[in-house]
């Protein structure tokens, strides 16, 4: 009786614990890319800024990411329908929807080199060291994301989620909507503000 009595208020604490947690976590995160967006701008006014169009790998990764994202939702409602399988499938479909992301990145990267644009050295300028740098901080982020992913699925085969206990499932998709939104955010503040 004691301990289930320890394990209930385990898991409330729990609950009362993750979740703000997570959100300090983000709003620092967000911070973080204002601050470097807010540079960005600044850095606008240099007489050496060069303007281009954005890789279209990045397009393709836009798209991945925002899939993902629904796939996820999906993949939690199955859950919370007890259709273990189904959510399982859309959990690993989201997984290599992200791991998709940052190949897409990992191309965009390459598309600027192709086109003389370097994150240092003799052929980078402020403008594709800013885009590059900011984007690769967003993939280690969304490398997180993938993580935490990994410990979803593997929590998963577990049966750790039940339909009125998704905690660990639920702070791991808002963390990875978290990352989706984040970039569309990148996205959309590098196609309007050259």
């Amino acid at each position: 009786m004691v301990e289930q009595t320890l394990e209930q208020e385990k898991t409330a604490n729990r609950r009362k614990s993750g979740k703000p947690m997570l959100w300090v976590s983000m709003i620092s995160m967000v911070m973080f890319f204002a601050g470097l967006t807010s540079a960005y701008v600044i850095s606008m006014e240099r007489d050496d800024w060069v303007t281009f169009d954005l890789p279209d790998a990045f397009y393709i990764s836009t798209f991945l990411i925002v899939a993902s994202s629904i796939t996820i939702i999906l993949s939690q409602r199955f859950l919370k329908q007890e259709k273990r399988q189904m959510s399982l499938i859309l959990l690993v479909v989201t997984l290599f929807l992200g791991i998709g992301f940052i190949w897409q990145q990992y191309e965009g990267f390459n598309e600027l080199k192709g086109l003389g644009l370097y994150f240092t050295g003799p052929g980078s300028t402020v403008s594709t060291s800013f885009i590059i740098g900011i984007t690769l901080m967003h993939v280690l982020h969304l490398l997180a994301g993938v993580i935490v992913l990994f410990v979803v699925i593997y929590n998963h085969f577990k049966y750790k989620y039940k339909p009125n206990d998704l905690l660990g499932f639920e702070l791991g998709a808002i963390f990875w909507h978290f990352v989706d939104i984040l970039w569309i955010y990148l996205f959309f503040f590098f196609y309007f503000i050259r």
